[in-house]
């Protein structure tokens, strides 16, 4: 149901109330029980559960904080478990799958988990200087990175370098060109998490 300005309303009533009835029955809480979780009416309640109210926000808070829930558990149940879930792939310390480049010693980590939606790894950067690089390092998806030993100097293609110390970190979309070099005598390590495992 649109409202005028055309967005959605913050919060679908059907499914919010129907989650609510879900969650309050299957810890087996009354109404009164929620109502003292939430400091809520059971008034309010019963018309939420039952699609006669539409939520304000503030109300919303309160049932996530008096039910010791985040949002999307109130808005959305679980996805029923697959053959997928549960899954693990312990990579002890320099166990990974080394990949080293002229410029980087990557380090592949859990890289006997197929079809993972993430993929993880740690990266010696052996380059000092931009010169070094013939082209952009760039692939599809995004990229978190965090520098764990050493500074670096981070160039991407739209933005000007910046300097990362140890314990930083940056996000960014990593379709976009970009590139590591070391600005100390040592090399530095960094932690990188991509959407895709074709990394430069």
């Amino acid at each position: 149901m649109q409202i005028a300005s055309g967005r959605k309303p913050f919060v679908e009533p059907l499914r919010l109330g129907k989650r609510l009835k879900e969650i309050r029955l299957a810890n087996r809480w009354t109404l009164e029980d929620v109502s003292q979780r939430t400091g809520l009416a059971r008034s309010t309640l019963s018309k939420i559960e039952n699609n006669q109210l539409s939520p304000t926000f503030t109300v919303v808070q309160k049932l996530i904080g008096g039910l010791g829930i985040d949002l999307p558990q109130l808005l959305r149940p679980p996805k029923p478990q697959t053959a997928t879930m549960g899954r693990r792939d312990l990579t002890r310390a320099g166990d990974g799958q080394r990949h080293p480049t002229p410029t980087y010693e990557h380090e592949l980590l859990s890289h006997q988990l197929a079809q993972k939606r993430m993929i993880p790894f740690k990266t010696i950067v052996r380059a000092r200087s931009f010169d070094e690089f013939h082209e952009w390092v760039r692939h599809d998806g995004e990229e978190f990175l965090i520098v764990l030993e050493g500074s670096i100097l981070l160039y991407t293609e739209f933005y000007e370098p910046v300097a990362l110390e140890q314990g930083d970190s940056i996000y960014f979309d990593s379709d976009m060109g970009h590139a590591l070099v070391s600005i100390d005598e040592t090399d530095a390590t960094v932690l990188s998490v991509c959407t895709r495992a074709d990394i430069g």
